[in-house]
């Protein structure tokens, strides 16, 4: 059955359908030797469809894991210099991508899965999942601080955030921890955030995106979704 081609793309574990469509785009892609453009369909079965010159896999078996991303790890799959990657600590024969950046100083949840057509959904900022996170900063927040982040603010590079849901959820001798949910995810939004409002971020953990939670899982450790999760997760994008 033909289907278009960055559905396949993404399907064979290229990543979400975006990053296929980029991939088309630059002209990397073609279908029984005719450089494909978007919009165009095959079928897998019966086309020759190639990715820089080399055919492309089978669809893969899909795979959903869930990973606590320590502290100085990159949200990649490759590293431009010696420090570990997520993909790294996950030791699976799948061609696995991160859903959902943390930068290297952030902790907590990271998706890793092969399911394109799911990570363009978590990851499409039109869709407004929410991302819950606790957060510790310095000092201890004034009302009006925090009246900042609920009613959304204009970043230094002039992005104007969405109101986010924001709670004091304990004191600690350098600091104190919130509890925040965001509906975006622009680029180190949480410690602009601060930088902002004057509460500078001391530590990040992400703890929930959409119905997936961390839980008690340990810093570095990893494990497969369960099958009820994975339904949960691709209920809450339909």
């Amino acid at each position: 059955m033909k289907t278009r081609i960055q559905k396949i793309l993404a399907q064979a574990g290229y990543g979400s359908r975006r990053s296929c469509e980029l991939l088309i785009t630059e002209n990397r892609v073609k279908i029984n030797g005719k450089t494909a453009s978007l919009g165009m369909k095959a079928d897998q079965a019966q086309d020759k469809i190639t990715v820089d010159g080399h055919p492309i896999t089978p669809a893969e078996r899909s795979r959903y894991i869930l990973l606590h991303k320590p502290r100085g790890v990159l949200s990649t799959v490759v590293s431009p210099d010696p420090r570990p990657t997520v993909r790294s600590l996950v030791d699976t024969p799948e061609r696995l991508y991160p859903v959902g950046r943390l930068d290297v100083e952030s902790e907590g949840l990271i998706l890793m899965t092969n399911d394109g057509e799911l990570t363009n959904q978590l990851t499409h900022p039109r869709y407004e999942h929410e991302k819950e996170y606790r957060i510790l900063v310095s000092g201890q927040p004034a009302a009006g601080q925090l009246d900042t982040w609920r009613k959304g603010m204009v970043l230094g590079d002039g992005i104007i955030t969405l109101p986010a849901d924001v709670w004091v959820e304990g004191q600690e001798s350098n600091g104190t921890w919130l509890g925040v949910i965001l509906k975006e995810g622009k680029k180190r939004q949480i410690r602009k955030m601060g930088e902002v409002s004057s509460l500078p971020v001391k530590r990040l953990i992400r703890i929930r995106i959409a119905s997936l939670n961390l839980g008690d899982l340990k810093s570095g450790e990893w494990r497969d979704l369960t099958a009820e999760e994975i339904n949960q997760l691709k209920g809450t994008i339909n």
